[in-house]
């Protein structure tokens, strides 16, 4: 078993074993051979004891220096950089890939299901594409802390299994300390993966292969299906649907959207220039180079269905190779039911929300009439649902009050109240803590400055998303003078 302890005075578990290497075995062409570089002083910043637990591995075997020295990948065999391409900002990109990254190798969880280990910022592979393959510790530690509050909120996500420091500097304007991220995925398969294969390779037969692993590995249903491609596409779309809706929920914002981003599974992935939204606004963005706002807040379920549509160019061969016309006729059927199924999604979660668990009634534009308010007088996303449910229970004054004009919110709230709202409801879906910016920011610089305490008390808090007494720096809205808050993805 990975990680298995053995018994007292035999000889120590290793660090990592590891399953069958499915992908290697399977999907040759979609991967290089490669070796991570060495770490010249590793020192363990962050381990995800339950993360460990979940693959089957002993954390106390991992804390040691040859488990760290297994998760930077050191005389691990069979370690490959992963190819791919992918729609950047809406332009492709036919050659990406495992830039500065490693695929680790597959373990079996406690639930038989296969896991990825992937390594993050482990140095330069062929696909690197001019970049130093390194990451510095900021940005892994976002990655860790955001998957940690996603995965707490019952969101679809990796997991990051490790954060390690590796004792070297990398240079992003100023020198920063290195690290590597060590993450936990249902594998790394993405839309750019299909895309890589069908428009950069043009390789029909592994195309196939490819589509019979995706499939084995994550939507088995589609195999009995007349046309399996067709039934995959599907269960993309479904996933993708309800990821999207989630995200939308608790005011999440992925920062870059590109097709080599978004999973097959459903999961999210990939934790660079994201935050949660604060105020809210429908143009939120956050990415340092979203100028356009292609990724903004309002815009990520109109991206996810694009995204889509390029899937289904990449498995249209599949779909119906002597037919193209009749396939795509056939695909654009199954994309054209995202939005319902967002919609369906989203509707249901907002109406928990709103504790409205009934529906709204006659006041169908209750919630459209919310959101409005909620962008005209500039109030904090998370933090209206909480005051909101304190609202049904009589406090006249908390919702208001979170209002520039808390005259402005009267009329929605009586429309709102005359639905007979379930405060209890409400308080069992919406957070009390995110890991809000300001914090996050201050957690990260401190972590970079080698001091974990804030990042740890942070880390401790968005674990707990429901809990009432958390910190006030964990529950605070930002001030309203504040100005827009930037994030990087630290390449």
């Amino acid at each position: 078993m990975f990680g298995a302890r053995e018994d007292e005075g035999a000889a120590p578990p290793a660090p990592l074993t590891f399953s069958d290497p499915t992908y290697v075995r399977e999907l040759e062409g979609l991967f290089v051979p490669w070796t991570a570089e060495p770490a010249p002083d590793p020192r363990l910043l962050v381990l995800e004891d339950n993360v460990a637990r979940d693959v089957g591995a002993d954390a106390e075997a991992l804390r040691t220096p040859a488990g760290i020295a297994a998760l930077l990948g050191e005389g691990v065999e069979g370690t490959v950089a992963q190819g791919y391409a992918g729609h950047q900002f809406g332009a492709f990109s036919p050659r990406l890939g495992d830039g500065r990254a490693l695929l680790l190798g597959e373990v079996l969880d406690r639930d038989g299901r296969r896991r990825d280990l992937h390594l993050k910022g482990s140095g330069r592979t062929p696909f690197a594409r001019g970049g130093d393959g390194k990451a510095p510790v900021g940005p892994m530690l976002r990655e860790h802390v955001i998957s940690e509050a996603m995965h707490a909120l019952g969101i679809p996500t990796t997991r990051a299994l490790a954060v390690i420091a590796t004792g070297e500097t990398v240079y992003r304007e100023v020198p920063l300390p290195g690290a590597v991220l060590v993450r936990v995925a249902d594998s790394h398969l993405r839309v750019g993966t299909f895309e890589y294969v069908a428009k950069t390779l043009r390789d029909g037969e592994l195309l196939g292969r490819l589509l019979d692993y995706a499939i084995a590995r994550h939507h088995p249903h589609a195999a009995d299906a007349e046309i399996s491609a067709l039934a995959f596409f599907d269960a993309v779309v479904a996933a993708q649907a309800e990821l999207l809706a989630r995200w939308m929920l608790v005011g999440f914002v992925h920062g870059v959207m590109n097709t080599d981003n978004m999973t097959i599974s459903g999961e999210t992935i990939d934790y660079g220039p994201c935050a949660f939204m604060e105020r809210y606004d429908p143009a939120t963005v956050f990415s340092s180079i979203d100028h356009g706002g292609r990724y903004a807040y309002g815009r990520q379920p109109l991206i996810a269905q694009w995204n889509l549509a390029r899937l289904a160019e990449a498995l249209l061969p599949l779909i119906g190779a002597d037919a193209p016309e009749v396939a795509a006729e056939k695909a654009t059927a199954i994309l054209d039911t995202f939005p319902a199924r967002f919609g369906e999604h989203w509707t249901a979660g907002v109406h928990a929300k709103l504790g409205l668990t009934a529906g709204v009634g006659e006041d169908e534009a209750l919630v459209d009439d919310l959101l409005g308010l909620l962008h005209d007088e500039e109030v904090d996303w998370t933090l209206a649902f909480r005051a909101l449910a304190s609202t049904a229970r009589g406090d006249t004054t908390a919702f208001a009050g979170l209002a520039r004009d808390p005259a402005a919110t009267t009329g929605w709230v009586q429309r709102w109240l005359a639905c007979s709202p379930n405060p209890d409801v409400m308080d069992a879906v919406n957070p009390v803590v995110i890991p809000r910016n300001e914090a996050v920011e201050d957690a990260l610089a401190h972590a970079t400055a080698g001091d974990l305490g804030p990042y740890e008390r942070l880390v401790d808090a968005v674990r707990r998303p429901f809990a009432t007494d958390a910190a006030p720096a964990y529950t605070q809205p930002a001030e309203r003078d504040a100005g827009d808050y930037v994030t990087y993805c630290g390449t």
